[in-house]
């Protein structure tokens, strides 16, 4: 979602065509492509257009030479690697076309364009009706949703040297500034390891926690993270976004102030400024 708000704004700024890389998804295990299930028309690079990439360094003879023999087309002109997570204007203000590598995760580089992504991040099929059920209750409360991330952050070895997980001190922080912020609250619980959760956050009076069932439902819950009022996100992007597409004008939106176990490593731009960071 980072990477296409990104590419979309960049396109946007410089009036060019906008295509997606998605082959590193043939072989990675966690995650599949799931963009189609938004509103977004966006067209997918092929693999041949892609492996013509592999040919960037070469001398603008051998380049020539090659395209006229194959009669083929560069699909960009510069390759473009993310160098830190900080925000890079020169990024956006590329000109021509440019193969972008990286995460891309500040909201600066397409918050100009929120409009616009708030619809394509709407979600294309009708939700399930338990989905709308937890929607309901959402509604028809002060709903904060409350995000904890483990799954791959804990089983993984590499994932959790780097990321690591929100303690629970964190958590009950989160929960304190919230009631004192307003009235009433109603937590609303999403985690990808519910029974740990379920064990561990019972310092909440009003929880409900969310429970989907079986089957991919991830967009879902993004969705119904951006339905609650106010938002306690986890030190990752899946919550990061239920947050940021939340609509609600006067939101509180509290996220970790580590992002990453190395606490050196700068983040200050991948949290809005109008969010709580504790």
């Amino acid at each position: 979602m980072f990477q296409y708000a990104f590419a979309y704004a960049v396109a946007k700024n410089n009036k060019t065509r906008l295509q997606l890389d998605i082959s590193n998804f043939d072989s990675y295990g966690l995650r599949q492509y799931e963009l189609g299930k938004y509103c977004i028309n966006v067209e997918i690079t092929s693999v041949s257009e892609k492996n013509r990439l592999k040919y960037k360094k070469e001398s603008i003879f051998t380049r020539l030479f090659r395209q006229l023999a194959r009669k083929e087309k560069p699909l960009a002109t510069s390759y473009y690697r993310e160098a830190c997570f900080q925000f890079d204007n020169a990024a956006v203000n590329k000109l021509g076309a440019v193969y972008f590598d990286g995460y891309w995760q500040s909201e600066k580089y397409f918050s100009s364009y929120r409009a616009d992504l708030l619809e394509h991040f709407s979600l294309k099929a009708t939700v399930r009706a338990k989905s709308k059920e937890y929607q309901q209750k959402i509604l028809a409360n002060q709903a904060v949703s409350l995000h904890i991330r483990r799954g791959d952050y804990v089983a993984n070895a590499k994932a959790n040297a780097v990321h690591g997980t929100c303690g629970l001190d964190y958590y009950r922080e989160a929960v304190s500034a919230i009631k004192k912020a307003m009235d009433n609250p109603y937590f609303f619980i999403f985690s990808d390891d519910m029974g740990w959760a379920k064990e561990n956050i019972d310092f909440i009076d009003q929880a409900i926690f969310v429970e989907l069932g079986s089957g991919s439902l991830d967009h879902e819950e993004i969705w119904l993270m951006s339905e609650c009022q106010h938002n306690i996100i986890a030190n990752s992007s899946f919550s990061w976004w239920g947050a940021w597409l939340n609509t609600n004008p006067s939101k509180i939106v509290i996220a970790p102030q580590n992002w990453f176990k190395d606490s050196s490593i700068n983040t200050k731009d991948l949290i809005p400024e109008s969010w709580l960071r504790l």
